[in-house]
């Protein structure tokens, strides 16, 4: 059987190859930042244990579990026959907790049972890209100290920084992202957070087989800051991201990048039934470290959504800017979870060298319980995406979205449809998705 058009007997042997340190790059190569996060968690068991009969009574565990099935279909112009994905991802662990210690281990693995879909990995088109490789790894590996405010998680963890536009766990894909870095936040100042990581290792998507341009690591000096204060208009942050992509497959370098700015978040409830929830931000973003590109570009933000019982509307303006016209020159987001921004036909997940502006507006509508369905959901989106230099109009997405919650399940089933002006080619897409955890 074929499967992402890779064989299963393929998949083994690179498997294999991965799992015994034949791939890496960089400073860093894979094996040792898996090492690494290996070590953190077994470090964690240790002293989880290590207070003898006393520490031991104190000691609590809980299974992790979380399951996702979904179908995807991609028709995309240019490329036959069209993308049809059957993905199940599972991912399980434990955690375990004493006192002020915490530690948790979670694997992950990923199956294609149909696998008519170019994966990103083997071979090319015709089939049109669906991100999601089969795959086995360490998902999570980390060992937590929390006292009072302060709270220190170091191996290999999950982050997610304000709405993710910057740093995010990629959710939606099935592997997901991680990082292995050292955290650190503290809440022990009136309305002050404080938000410091230090990665050392990305885990992208593309899992255990990845490579080249597609690294199932990428190795670098990253550190991302936040440093937010709570005021009566909503919270305040200051970031600093500096993202250190030092592998030379990743774009040679550069996507390695600088980015300062602000955000505020807020919002203001006028009754019971009538909120408006609202966000601003600006960044300003240049080369880091190896990135042989010297640019500057900007990065804008306005939203709003107004809830009024049941309907919810919403519109907002996202800008990527553009520096020169340079292939990325522009402002670049290597570590968000881009899914949730400029459409989910995923035209824009590297921004063009021109940039690209978004205008979008929304419309949904909730039902608190529908039968022995909990929490269902109905939205639709529509964009209007134009470049940020040389008034070019790209083409317009329209975003359609079904859940609701049935015990510990979520089904949800999405649309998305972009029409092509000047970039990329028309693209549509449907998901049929079920969530399970524990």
């Amino acid at each position: 059987m074929r499967t992402g058009y890779r064989t299963q007997a393929q998949h083994r042997r690179t498997a294999r190859g991965r799992l015994h340190g034949v791939s890496g790059g960089g400073r860093r190569p894979a094996s040792r930042i898996h090492g690494a996060a290996v070590k953190v968690a077994l470090g964690a068991a240790t002293m989880l244990g290590a207070g003898g009969p006393a520490a031991a009574q104190d000691l609590v565990l809980k299974p992790v579990l979380d399951a996702r099935v979904r179908y995807e279909h991609v028709d995309q112009a240019g490329l036959h026959p069209d993308a049809n994905a059957v993905t199940a991802r599972v991912r399980g662990g434990v955690s375990a907790e004493a006192g002020t210690l915490s530690g948790l281990m979670e694997a992950q693995g990923t199956l294609a049972p149909v696998g008519q879909y170019y994966d990103g990995l083997e071979g090319s088109a015709p089939p049109p890209l669906v991100a999601d490789p089969q795959n086995i790894a360490l998902y999570r590996a980390q060992l937590q100290y929390k006292s009072g405010p302060l709270a220190l998680t170091a191996g290999r963890q999950r982050i997610q920084l304000d709405d993710e536009r910057f740093v995010g766990a990629v959710d939606f894909r099935q592997n997901g992202q991680t990082f292995d870095a050292v955290r650190l936040q503290y809440s022990g100042m009136a309305k002050v957070k404080v938000d410091l990581t230090y990665a050392w290792g990305v885990r992208t998507i593309w899992g255990i087989d990845g490579g080249g341009a597609r690294q199932q690591a990428a190795s670098g000096d990253n550190l991302l800051g936040n440093l937010s204060y709570a005021t009566p208009l909503g919270t305040v942050t200051a970031f600093a991201y500096l993202v250190d992509q030092d592998e030379a497959a990743l774009q040679g370098y550069r996507l390695s990048s600088q980015s300062y700015g602000g955000r505020l978040a807020g919002a203001h409830a006028f009754s019971e039934g009538a909120k408006l929830s609202y966000q601003a931000s600006f960044a300003r973003q240049a080369a880091y470290r190896r990135n042989p590109n010297r640019y500057r570009a900007n990065y804008y933000l306005v939203d709003a959504a107004l809830q009024l019982r049941a309907l919810k509307l919403g519109a907002g303006y996202e800008v990527l800017g553009a520096d020169r016209g340079v292939a990325l020159t522009s402002f670049q987001t290597p570590l968000a979870t881009a899914f949730k921004f400029q459409g989910w036909a995923d035209k824009f997940l590297t921004t063009p060298p021109n940039g690209v502006r978004d205008l979008y507006a929304s419309l949904g509508y909730s039902f608190p319980q529908v039968g022995p369905a909990k929490a269902v959901t109905l939205q639709a989106a529509y964009h209007r995406f134009d470049s940020d230099r040389l008034s070019q109009h790209y083409g317009n997405e329209l975003n359609l979205l079904a859940s609701a919650k049935l015990g510990r399940y979520t089904l949800t089933t999405r649309f998305a449809e972009y029409r092509a002006e000047r970039f990329a080619t028309d693209t549509r897409k449907a998901w049929v998705q079920m969530d399970f955890a524990l």
